[in-house]
């Protein structure tokens, strides 16, 4: 079972913590995290996209010229795409872009998201995380004690309004609750910070 430290805010080491070897010990499969990366990628696309084809743009309701005699092109419609305003061929309309991983599949992309970040040693396990009103110097000042000086991914067991009040406001940091955890956040931001509760409670669903 891979072991890591937990820290306190102060950015002590309070204890060692053995991780379970089932979600933060796997060998990380990276096709089924692209995979998972994909999905959500999509998944945010609005799809709203939209151009007007010839049977939509105004105009065209009579031909152009006559079919023979005037010594040029042939036209049928003034609506046709070779016209200027005329419509567009094969132009994007509105669709969803989401699709479907299997479920198994998506529990393997979140531990190995997960177990990449043991095997890299970006993660920080804290003993707790818990404020008494947002403040984000104070935030800020945890983040410091434990030496985070990129992107991290605060999670917690549960939301809590001062801590992602605090955090919200500092470049590159997010906070989100245990049930929330995603493959998207956890490969996107260098640290993964985790508090000991929130860890037991992410090896409970996935485990």
């Amino acid at each position: 079972m891979p072991k890591v430290s937990v820290f306190n805010v102060s950015g002590s080491q309070v204890e060692e913590l053995e991780l379970n070897d089932a979600v933060f010990g796997i060998t990380p499969n990276v096709h089924v995290m692209n995979q998972a990366v994909l999905l959500q990628r999509a998944s945010l696309r609005r799809g709203t996209h939209k151009v007007k084809g010839r049977s939509e743009v105004r105009g065209g309701g009579r031909k152009p010229w006559k079919q023979k005699g005037t010594g040029r092109a042939r036209q049928g419609s003034i609506r046709a795409p070779q016209w200027k305003g005329g419509g567009t061929v094969f132009g994007p309309t509105p669709r969803s872009y989401s699709f479907k991983l299997p479920k198994k599949v998506r529990r393997l992309a979140i531990k190995s998201a997960l177990s990449s970040k043991v095997i890299d040693n970006n993660i920080i396990v804290l003993d707790a995380l818990a404020l008494n009103a947002p403040k984000t110097k104070e935030f800020a000042t945890i983040l410091n004690n434990l030496k985070v000086e990129r992107k991290a991914l605060i999670v917690a067991p549960s939301y809590d309004d001062n801590v992602a009040l605090s955090a919200r406001n500092i470049p590159g940091v997010k906070f989100v609750a245990a049930d929330g955890i995603n493959v998207l956040d956890v490969l996107l931001y260098d640290k993964l910070i985790i508090t000991k509760e929130a860890v037991q409670k992410v090896e409970e669903v996935l485990a």
